[in-house]
C-alpha cells in the first residue's frame, strides 16, 4: 500500500520535478479524475472542511490511481496527525510551523520508535491488521513523507535548525503567506521574498532535505520555482482548474462570436 509514495520518493531522489494538485472538493471522483494527470495529491484540510469519510474516499481514489496522497493538516498537534496517518495518508504537510521544537514534535508523531513516538494503530495502512507488526513499522518509517511549511519569519529565522532534524523529508514553501509575513503580501517576485525562498532552498540542500511549494495554477511561476531548485510543486487544484478553464473557454467562444 506504500508503493506510490516510494515511487514518488525515488523520482525526487533521481532529480525529477514532480507536479501535483490540491484537492479541496468532497467528491472522491475529483481525485479519481485527476489521478492520471498529476504526480501527487495535496489534500487540503487546512482551508477545506472534509469529514473523515470524505478523506477516506480520496485515499481510495489515490490508491486506485497509484498516486501518493499527501495531506496538509490544519496544525501540528498530535490529534491532527495521528488519525490521518492511520487512515492511510502517504504523507503529512504541516502548515505555519514556527520553531525547530515544533517540527521535532511533528516528526515524532509521524515516526514509530525508535525514530519517533507515533502510537501504534495503523488500521488502513496495515491492510486492517493483515500486514501489521514490526514489518509494518519498518515500512512506515521508511515510506511516510513528512513535510513542514516555511511561511513565516519565525520559521525562516531557524531554518538551519529545522532542516537538521532527522526524519524530516522536506520543507515546503508557502509563498503567499511568506510574502505577507515579510511585509509584501502577494508580491511573490519581490527581491526580499525571493531571497527568503533562495535561503530556504540553500539551507535545505545543504542538509539533504527536499524542498516543495504550494501555489496557484500558474505554470510560469511553477517553472521559475523549479529552476530555483524546488523539487515538488503543488500547482493549483480542483476548483482553480475548473474555474480557469471555464473562464478561458467562455472568453474564447465570445471572442470568436464577436469576429463573425
Amino acid at each position: 500500500m506504500m508503493e506510490a509514495v516510494l515511487r514518488f520518493r525515488q523520482r525526487l531522489s533521481a532529480g525529477e520535478v514532480c507536479v501535483g494538485a490540491s484537492i479541496t472538493f468532497s467528491d472522491a471522483l475529483v481525485s479519481d479524475a485527476l489521478g492520471d494527470s498529476v504526480d501527487f495529491f495535496w489534500i487540503d484540510l487546512e482551508h477545506s472542511a472534509m469529514s473523515p469519510e470524505v478523506l477516506q474516499g480520496h485515499f481510495l481514489a489515490a490508491r486506485n490511481r497509484q498516486v501518493p496522497a499527501l495531506v496538509r493538516v490544519p496544525g501540528s498537534g498530535t490529534p491532527f496527525i495521528k488519525p490521518i496517518l492511520d487512515s492511510g495518508a502517504d504523507g503529512i504537510i504541516v502548515p505555519q510551523v514556527r520553531s525547530a521544537a515544533e517540527v521535532q514534535s511533528v516528526v515524532n508523531d509521524c515516526r514509530y520508535p525508535p525514530l519517533g513516538q507515533r502510537g501504534y494503530g495503523p488500521r488502513v495502512p496495515s491492510n486492517y491488521g493483515r500486514d501489521g507488526g514490526l514489518a509494518y513499522i519498518e515500512r512506515a518509517n521508511q515510506a511516510i513523507f513528512v513535510a513542514v511549511q516555511i511561511e513565516n519569519r519565525e520559521a525562516l529565522n531557524c531554518i538551519e535548525e529545522i532542516v537538521a532534524i532527522p526524519g524530516l523529508d522536506s520543507v515546503t514553501l508557502g509563498p503567499w503567506d511568506l510574502s505577507a509575513a515579510l511585509g509584501f503580501p502577494g508580491e511573490l517576485e519581490h527581491p526580499e521574498v525571493l531571497a527568503a525562498i533562495d535561503l530556504v532552498i540553500e539551507k535545505a540542500g545543504q542538509a539533504g532535505v527536499l524542498v516543495g511549494t504550494g501555489m496557484g495554477p500558474n505554470s510560469s511561476y511553477a517553472a521559475s520555482m523549479a529552476k530555483r531548485g524546488i523539487q515538488w510543486l503543488q500547482v493549483g487544484g480542483d476548483y482553480s482548474y475548473m474555474i480557469e478553464y471555464a473562464q478561458q473557454m467562455t472568453a474564447e467562444i465570445r471572442a470568436k462570436l464577436a469576429r463573425q
